[in-house]
């Protein structure tokens, strides 16, 4: 496992506090990292994934305020310099990506075409 010193995506105080939240609860699983990286799918052709899950041996690791994030570097030409923020208002609740890289996003935000 690589770390890399210049975080690929950042993260706004609302992701940064939802997320602790998250991590907070009796559930957690204190071995598992945040997963920041893309699937094929979506209705733009690509999704996001963010998602705690167990590191593997080719993923990089960063650290964002505190919060230990993994990524599969092959992910990264997609993801660099990309924002993620958590919304939570009654219209709109949830993680959203603001991604400098996508030519396209869907309407509900979650997948983007390159």
């Amino acid at each position: 496992m690589e770390t890399i010193n210049k975080t690929p995506v950042t993260f706004t105080s609302g992701a940064i506090n939802e997320i602790k939240r998250l991590m907070g609860e009796d559930k957690f699983d204190t071995q598992k990292f945040l997963r920041v990286g893309v699937k094929g799918g979506g209705c733009s052709g690509m999704s996001y994934i963010l998602d705690f899950d167990t590191k593997t041996e080719k993923d990089e690791y960063f650290e964002v305020d505190g919060i230990p994030c993994i990524m599969n570097p092959a992910h990264g030409i997609y993801l660099l310099d990309m924002e993620i923020n958590f919304e939570g208002g009654l219209n709109s609740r949830g993680f959203t990506f603001n991604n400098p890289n996508a030519s396209s996003t869907c309407g509900c935000g979650s997948s983007f075409g390159v």
